[in-house]
């Protein structure tokens, strides 16, 4: 079985520099401000909930598919 990866752990972190992980941190930082400042406040909220959203309904046919394979089981 493997190792669980910790919440801060990567799977390609050991191949990606730590100076190349650095930039892309804070890339992702200056993004978000950018999106922040660009948007409404009601805007960030309302692409936070839809996202949120998505990954409900995700999970939803993730856990359908896993129904119909226990079911297919018995």
């Amino acid at each position: 079985m493997t190792e669980k990866n910790t919440s801060h752990e990567m799977p390609f972190e050991k191949c990606i520099p730590p100076e190349a992980r650095e930039h892309l941190r804070a890339a992702r930082k200056e993004v978000r401000q950018g999106f922040e400042a660009l948007f409404p406040p009601e805007f960030i909220e309302h692409r936070r909930k839809a996202r949120k959203e998505v990954l409900l309904a995700w999970r939803s046919m993730i856990d359908h598919a896993i129904q119909r394979m226990e079911n297919a089981d018995h």
